[in-house]
């Protein structure tokens, strides 16, 4: 079994503040085998019927475990799942539950409580930089593979798997958790995500294609959000008249799934930029999951990867770059500045071992990588 000893860590930190933990993350993502691998923790499988009738009688469950902990996977196989983590906070604080899931307790109709203050949210993201590392595996791999554990260690290309993935996904997470109908426009819709991948979103084109009206679409991009399968990145504007305010941008969960999605096989170095985007965005999640990401983008079509703002700080613009080498090729950074001088610039590189500050054009810019870039969002952040 491989250690994954930044999750670990991350788990039995949330259990420093409360004793119920929430790992959420999407299928396939390795939930299972962290919790198994945790210290001292006796782990259930909520799939199994033998589990569920155990636990019926939650008081009594709760009881037999005494103030250990205990690992409650699958937890929404379960008819009334809050209550049990309810009963368990409020009555059994000595013993510590790691219960896992695909969405966030708010998003499904099975959780009639969301233990609001009762619980510690850990999102397990796809493989970052540490999991790497611990597998063994290059960059270039991950970015082709993805960061699901079974699909970056297959011995070949698993595109048929991830195609199987999207079909596990909705019968065994939208359908059942969130109730949807339309399979085939639903699916049809994620598709168009995964090639979109990083894009500008626009609701209108996505209905027509998918044959459902912009609602719909709403709808289905809420599910992709609430299950992780999607992130929304909002703009960052002040100046309405000539920035975009409205238009997010939706990035897929995975680069694996959107390499297979888009025929890139194999990666092209044109590829490799754009998947790295999706990689740093990744590690942002996994390793500062508080920190509030946007873009910004003039009605010009001048653009800034992402931006991170804490309210009395000046914003910090991150340029993604798959090598340092594009330092000088940064019009849109120096757009950004023009409009609001001020804030640190990271160009965040593959190739970048050990930081530095290159000046261009009367632009400050820091020259980092993964390491570099957490560190200043992390500085940023500090209470």
């Amino acid at each position: 079994m491989i250690e994954r000893a930044f999750w670990k860590d991350r788990i039995e930190s949330a259990w420093k503040s409360r004793s119920i933990v929430w790992l959420a993350g999407v299928r396939r993502s390795g939930k299972t085998v962290l919790v198994q691998s945790l210290d001292g923790v006796e782990y259930f499988d909520c799939e199994l019927p033998s589990v569920r009738a155990r636990i019926e009688d939650p008081e009594r469950f709760l009881r037999s475990i005494g103030k250990g902990r205990a690992a409650l996977d699958e937890i929404h196989r379960l008819a009334n799942p809050s209550e049990v983590l309810k009963i368990a906070s409020d009555h059994f604080p000595a013993l510590g539950i790691v219960a896992t899931g695909s969405s966030s307790l708010s998003a499904s109709a099975r959780f009639r409580d969301t233990l609001t203050g009762r619980k510690t949210e850990v999102w397990l993201t796809p493989m970052m930089s540490e999991d790497v590392a611990a597998f063994g595996g290059t960059l270039e791999h991950r970015l082709g593979r993805g960061g699901l554990p079974p699909f970056f260690m297959a011995p070949e290309k698993p595109w048929a798997d991830l195609r199987e993935w999207l079909e596990s996904y909705w019968a065994r997470d939208v359908l059942e958790l969130f109730r949807l109908e339309k399979r085939t426009s639903f699916l049809r819709f994620v598709e168009m995500v995964l090639v979109n991948s990083g894009g500008l979103f626009e609701a209108a084109s996505h209905a027509t294609t998918c044959g459902v009206s912009r609602p719909t679409i709403s709808n289905y991009l809420a599910v992709l959000e609430a299950t992780r399968v999607a992130h929304v990145v909002h703009p960052f504007s002040t100046r309405r008249s000539v920035e975009l305010v409205k238009m997010p941008k939706v990035y897929a969960f995975d680069t694996g799934f959107v390499a297979c999605h888009r025929g890139w096989d194999p990666l092209r170095p044109e590829d490799l930029g754009v998947l790295w985007e999706h990689y740093v965005l990744n590690e942002i999640h996994a390793r500062l999951p508080g920190v509030e990401v946007r873009y910004w983008r003039s009605t010009s079509g001048k653009e800034v990867d992402f931006v991170v703002v804490r309210p009395g700080n000046p914003p910090v613009a991150i340029e993604c770059k798959w090598s340092a080498s594009y330092s000088r090729d940064l019009p849109g950074l120096r757009a950004f500045r023009r409009a609001y001088p001020g804030g640190r610039n990271l160009l965040v590189a593959s190739d970048v071992a050990s930081p530095w500050t290159a000046g261009t054009d009367g632009l400050d810019l820091d020259v980092v990588g993964l390491t570099g870039m957490i560190s200043a969002l992390d500085e940023l952040h500090r209470p």
